[in-house]
């Protein structure tokens, strides 16, 4: 009985290491998109994730100038004529799933810019759509204070637990107003060309551009977006100051995401002056080199390089005036 018991042992720990090893030649070889992301995984926990670039200095803005810091992957803090507006907070060190012992998901190449404990107090949270690296909710759940918050059709639920002051949800074409002693600020949503789907719930919830409107100042945040020709039916309520878009995450998912040009190409029709590019740099989302988007957008830019806004994490950018 022993004997034969050695020998089974001795059987399983070779089929095992048999199984390991066609599991391991599987994920180092295979152009399959599990594999895929298997090797992103592995490698991703072998690196360190690089300080921001920059460190912005957000208690020095004026609130008298409409005033912006890119903080990483969709993240942007606005301060707008004093109204403090965060966009698409993404904190974490991962996004992803939520597991009990961490997150599975893609890792950080670049630390947030600021800190959520060195964020001034947020008056607006605005979430573009329910996808994971956008609605962070270890991020979410740690925000110190937001008093409204602004999300697509169909999300309200996920947010259920966290001690908001208030959340609106707006359909395409549907507007709100936010009411401040300084100045109203209207918020609008539009249409893009994306999907809302949050994992695991096979529920088809909404996915927002929005329009911030304040005292003559008017910016666009496109969210998540393919190519579409949405923007340019944005032009008849511009013109537009600037507009904040997404470049990266392109390939091979190109009908979710637009790429460099057609972000520039949406800005242009919509009636931008400046372009803030987001959505690069952060996760590794899709297969073109980090750096890639934002070269190929300053080449776009290239007659006219001073309407890109910024470039790297931590930068700040600031309105003229007039």
């Amino acid at each position: 009985m022993q004997r034969n018991r050695r020998k089974f042992l001795k059987m399983m720990a070779i089929g095992t290491g048999t199984s390991l090893g066609v599991g391991t030649y599987w994920i180092s070889t295979s152009n399959r998109w599990m594999a895929r992301v298997a090797r992103q995984l592995m490698a991703d926990a072998k690196r360190d994730v690089l300080s921001a670039p920059v460190t912005p200095q957000p208690a020095k803005w004026s609130d008298n100038e409409v005033t912006m810091t890119w903080i990483g992957h969709t993240t942007v803090l606005i301060n707008f004529y004093g109204l403090r507006i965060l966009t698409d907070p993404a904190f974490s060190n991962r996004v992803g799933i939520q597991f009990g012992l961490g997150t599975a998901g893609p890792k950080r190449h670049i630390a947030p810019a600021l800190k959520m404990k060195d964020l001034p107090p947020i008056d607006l949270v605005l979430l573009s759509h329910a996808h994971m690296d956008h609605m962070d909710m270890p991020s979410l759940g740690r925000l110190r204070k937001a008093p409204l918050v602004v999300t697509a059709k169909a999300t309200q639920d996920i947010l259920e637990g966290i001690p908001f002051k208030e959340v609106r949800e707006l359909a395409w074409g549907e507007k709100t107003v936010m009411k401040n002693g300084g100045g109203d600020l209207e918020i609008s949503a539009f249409e893009v060309k994306h999907w809302g789907e949050r994992w695991p719930k096979k529920i088809e919830r909404g996915y927002n551009g929005y329009i911030l409107k304040r005292d003559g100042k008017s910016i666009v945040f496109g969210g998540d977006t393919a190519n579409t020709p949405h923007f340019a039916e944005l032009k008849s309520k511009g013109p537009f100051d600037l507009a904040i878009m997404p470049i990266g995450a392109y390939q091979p998912w190109i009908r979710s995401h637009c790429n460099p040009e057609e972000a520039l190409a949406m800005a242009n029709v919509a009636g931008a002056r400046y372009i803030l590019p987001v959505h690069h740099q952060t996760f590794k989302l899709s297969e073109e080199p980090m750096n890639e988007p934002i070269e190929r957008l300053q080449e776009a830019l290239s007659d006219e390089p001073e309407r890109l806004a910024l470039k790297q994490v931590g930068e700040t950018f600031a309105l003229p005036k007039g």
